[in-house]
């Protein structure tokens, strides 16, 4: 089975920390050369240090907000004109917790921003060279709240499925020229974002936020949360050779938790 990503680039959004970091170490150890985006510059830097080089590559990083999608677009033009992304990692922090009710309208239209908007982005910007060599990735951070929408994260289901759709319908688009754009949806992961998520659902329920994250474990076949590290397993395979025939899914790695087929 080939996995080797030698002489690939991969561009990784949100990757200072958690499932971003992850995966850039993963590919990183398969060969790949990685170029980190994330808002915290000083964070990028020390972790391009600690990803590692087994064939002699070069990591860079670059700080941008994706709250400003002009810079994104800029950057995005500056990156692809010295390099070409082989494998683009759309990855990017969650909307915060909350019923839908009560949810502010701006909420949705930030959210879509930074999601989708920043996704299609990059995407426009890495596609032009995937078509030329024929071959490309493009993997999509979502979440399991795409297949069962999750209680109290009314914006986020809303946006992480208008990115599913958005996903698969460039998966039909781009197959013929050798690109796959897979989407995969963590479940229960142990990042900052879930420490936050736990926080607010215990606050909600009156709980301790010990008892909630118990709670939270007991929901999941697996009675664990995931590592960051399980996600970046499956998104090295999907961004290998070996994974040429998948295209257009979306794949749980949630321990066992989203109860449907």
């Amino acid at each position: 089975m080939e996995l080797s990503l030698q002489h690939k680039t991969a561009l990784v959004c949100g990757s200072s920390q958690g499932i971003g970091k992850a995966i850039a170490i993963e590919l990183a150890m398969l060969g790949a050369s990685c170029i980190l985006l994330s808002r915290n510059l000083t964070t990028l830097q020390q972790t391009v240090k600690e990803l590692p080089s087994p064939y002699g590559q070069i990591h860079a990083c670059h700080a941008v907000d994706f709250k400003d999608v002009e810079a994104l677009k800029e950057l995005a033009a500056e990156i692809t004109k010295d390099h070409t992304i082989d494998i683009l990692i759309n990855n990017t922090g969650g909307p915060s917790a909350g019923p839908i009710e009560t949810a502010n309208p701006l909420a949705f239209q930030e959210a879509f921003s930074q999601h989708l908007v920043c996704n299609h982005v990059l995407a426009q910007a890495v596609i032009p060279a995937m078509k030329q060599n024929g071959w490309g990735r493009i993997i999509n951070v979502i979440s399991t709240s795409v297949r069962i929408p999750l209680d109290n994260l009314g914006v986020s289901n809303s946006i992480r499925a208008a990115v599913a759709s958005w996903s698969k319908t460039m998966s039909n688009e781009l197959a013929v020229h050798g690109i796959t754009v897979n989407s995969l949806l963590p479940g229960f992961i142990s990042t900052a974002r879930l420490e936050a998520v736990a926080e607010n659902f215990a606050a909600r329920a009156n709980m301790d936020k010990a008892a909630m994250q118990d709670q939270m474990r007991s929901s999941v076949p697996a009675k664990r949360f995931g590592s960051p590290a399980e996600i970046a397993a499956v998104a090295a395979f999907v961004a290998s050779p070996a994974a040429s025939y998948l295209n257009g899914i979306c794949i749980p790695v949630d321990g066992g938790r989203t109860g449907s087929i």
